[in-house]
């Protein structure tokens, strides 16, 4: 056994830069945050104009094969003015509906539904359309704008399920743009914030499901998750076996378990050494909660350039599938609200490689390490999930171990992978309606129809055999984990 203290002994000199560091800039990050907020409008436009005179003196347009089309350009800019998600699906004469969840603990959370086709505007909202109902969940520091702020409809997931015939819902997590309301607790303050991934699971999901079925008198939807949207769909079916008798299939687009950790090793080793060490930097309550500040004084490509570099940084994505007036459009509509709390819980997975519940037992000031543990952060118990399950993720996407997903998951998970996919591309990817929309229609088809013959998960094989019949993306590959089940 040795005695050691949190932070010394376990950080190296590099790492205890590296604190300082990001502690001086969170502080300087946060004065700016109060003098811009005291700005007048003029002063905000005139720095918003020397970023972009900035930007354009120092950079050259970016190099692509084929110039921009005009649509795309214009369809960009009118994305950038949209203020909300009323605003992206009117660009493409879709009318959604507008709810409100009230979840078991009080939180208000929004939902966005688009009930009919392009241009048609139903007699009696809130009511059953009679169709099959999908249910689309965002990931973490998002909201359901992600979902449709495409330059081209026809790479919007929401829009092609909404031409199909699908009556198409999309949630929103507890704090972001459209839930940030509780009928407990103020915004502002901390107890607000409390929650991490185990309060999307215990309460968000569940209740926003149960809502959706019983709005549309449903026995049961699909649900299609998005990277963070996926562990708390992963998370909340194996800790309501209910609410799998709900679910007629389960797609996971990047799915997120317990990643391995970021390409920033600094930032890794730091965080991972101390997760909690988020709470130093970022407070209690909502975590970048300037990044819609910035967004208001920088020129969007500069703005877009940030981005960029943030992802290669921490993830090692380069974005080379996403088009760079797609990368205007939609990193405007990126960040949304989060808790600093549920990111700390991701580092917490992160640093135990487990999938695990919130750690709330912080070590006292000095500990004891042994050998052997005294005790273990409860798991979620995902090989319990008895809904069908579909993991479509990219090869190239740092987040996803296919192999740690395989061994944690139910036997009957089918996998498909996304050659030379990373993690943001399967969402605004200059290719997803080639290369991953027509396998989700595929999924929900299959599933839905055998859901509702028999009455039981759609046989594996028999997926597979359609699949090859039809015709796969050569970017696409198809498996099962049944092979992996004696792990």
């Amino acid at each position: 056994m040795a005695l050691s203290v949190p932070l010394i002994g376990r950080l190296s000199v590099r790492e205890y830069s590296a604190l300082v560091a990001g502690l001086a800039f969170v502080v300087f990050e946060a004065l700016l945050h109060v003098v811009v907020a005291l700005l007048p409008t003029p002063i905000i436009r005139w720095f918003y104009n020397r970023s972009r005179s900035l930007f354009n003196s120092f950079t050259t347009p970016p190099r692509s094969p084929k110039p921009p089309k005009p649509l795309e350009v214009k369809a960009a800019e009118r994305i950038l003015k949209a203020r909300d998600f009323l605003d992206l699906c009117n660009i493409y004469g879709y009318v959604p509906e507008e709810h409100v969840v009230l979840t078991k603990d009080g939180y208000l959370l929004g939902l966005h539904r688009l009930p009919a086709p392009r241009g048609e505007v139903r007699a009696g909202p809130s009511t059953s359309t009679g169709k099959p109902v999908v249910y689309l969940h965002h990931g973490l520091l998002m909201n359901s704008e992600v979902w449709v702020c495409l330059t081209d409809a026809q790479r919007a997931l929401p829009f092609v399920l909404a031409e199909q015939g699908y009556d198409v819902w999309l949630g929103n997590n507890r704090g972001n743009k459209y839930s940030k309301k509780s009928i407990h607790h103020d915004p502002n303050s901390t107890k607000f914030w409390d929650f991490s991934i185990d309060d999307f699971a215990w309460h968000d999901i569940p209740d926003s499901i149960e809502y959706i079925l019983d709005i549309t008198k449903s026995a049961k939807l699909s649900y299609i998750g998005f990277s963070q949207g996926t562990a708390q769909a992963f998370a909340a079916l194996s800790i309501h076996p209910q609410l799998n008798e709900k679910i007629n299939v389960f797609i996971a687009l990047a799915p997120a378990l317990s990643p391995a950790g970021l390409a920033a090793n600094i930032v890794d080793g730091l965080m991972k050494a101390s997760p909690t060490l988020l709470f130093l930097f970022f407070g209690r309550k909502a975590i970048l909660s300037s990044a819609t500040m910035w967004q208001s004084i920088v020129y969007p490509p500069l703005f877009a350039k940030v981005i960029d570099h943030s992802l290669v940084f921490l993830f090692n994505w380069r974005s080379l599938n996403i088009t760079h007036w797609q990368k205007i459009a939609a990193y405007a509509h990126l960040y949304s609200f989060a808790s600093v709390k549920s990111v700390v819980h991701w580092f917490q997975i992160m640093r135990n490689g487990a999938f695990q519940m919130y750690d709330d037992d912080t070590p006292s000031v000095f500990h004891v390490r042994s050998a052997v543990s005294a005790y273990r952060p409860a798991r979620f118990p995902t090989r319990n999930i008895s809904a069908p399950v579909v993991l479509m993720y990219g090869d190239s996407d740092s987040l996803v171990d296919i192999d740690v997903m395989r061994t944690e998951l139910p036997s009957h998970t089918v996998v498909q992978c996304l050659h030379g996919y990373e993690h943001l591309d399967i969402l605004w990817g200059k290719d997803v309606h080639k290369d991953v929309i027509p396998h989700v229609l595929e999924h929900l088809k299959q599933y839905q129809e055998r859901s509702e013959a028999l009455f039981y998960p759609l046989d594996r094989h028999t997926l597979l055999s359609d699949l090859k019949g039809r015709g796969k993306s050569s970017t696409v590959t198809t498996e099962s984990t049944s092979e992996y089940s004696s792990l």
